[in-house]
């Protein structure tokens, strides 16, 4: 593989000690690099506003701020052109695909060694995607599910919201007063939801939902 550098990273996890190790390994690795780190979400926006352009973003899933996929889609709606990395220590089945599905450039499971990380981010850097190839097989996306989770990617975040309260079993009435609107209003996202599912029940899209165990922060 061609020698490649990076100039700018950011590492967001809010355990210090994550970073450093991040950060010691990086260091090593691309020693004309310079390194960024923020502890949330918020401070992760703050820093590339702040700072401009970076080569990679190493992003933890679940940090101050941010819940599953939450954070990644705030930088991936915040700054489109910026490579984000997934580095988590979960590594369940569809987590891995849901991640590239909401457009991560990769997932770098925490337990990987320190030379397996590095090729890792070389091989983003390289503008490939990165999965380990042990790791992808075994968590091997479920052709119906990747579709079912495009589906409900495709919600708006009220529509999500809504789905969300329709999995719980909350009829419509009380759907409009938690969330202060009108039944109509409630009885519009529905019609949305049922057509961007493809499905022409309540019960039918609470189905789907659960198959890919959906919920309204991921």
């Amino acid at each position: 593989m061609v020698e490649i550098s990076a100039e700018r990273v950011l590492i967001v996890d809010d355990h210090p000690l994550v970073r450093d190790g991040l950060r010691t390994i990086l260091a090593v690795a691309f020693d004309s690099c310079e390194l960024f780190e923020a502890a949330t979400l918020e401070e992760a926006v703050g820093v590339i506003r702040r700072e401009g352009d970076f080569d990679l973003v190493l992003l933890d899933l679940n940090i101050p701020g941010a819940h599953g996929f939450s954070g990644l889609r705030t930088l991936r709606r915040e700054f489109p052109t910026l490579p984000v990395v997934i580095v988590s220590a979960a590594t369940e089945k569809g987590l891995v695909d849901g991640a590239l599905a909401e457009g991560a450039s990769g997932f770098i499971p925490k337990s990987l060694k320190r030379s397996q990380l590095v090729d890792a981010v070389r091989h983003v850097l390289a503008g490939e995607i990165y999965v380990p190839a042990d790791f992808a097989e075994a968590n091997r996306p479920d052709p119906e599910e990747a579709d079912i989770r495009s589906r409900i990617a495709s919600l708006t975040p009220q529509q999500r919201v809504v789905l969300g309260l329709v999995v719980e079993g909350k009829p419509n009435k009380l759907i409009a007063r938690e969330l202060d609107v009108t039944l109509t209003t409630v009885k519009s996202h529905m019609s949305a939801i049922l057509a961007k599912l493809g499905v022409y029940s309540r019960t039918q899209a609470v189905v789907l939902a659960n198959r890919v165990g959906f919920r309204p922060g991921d």
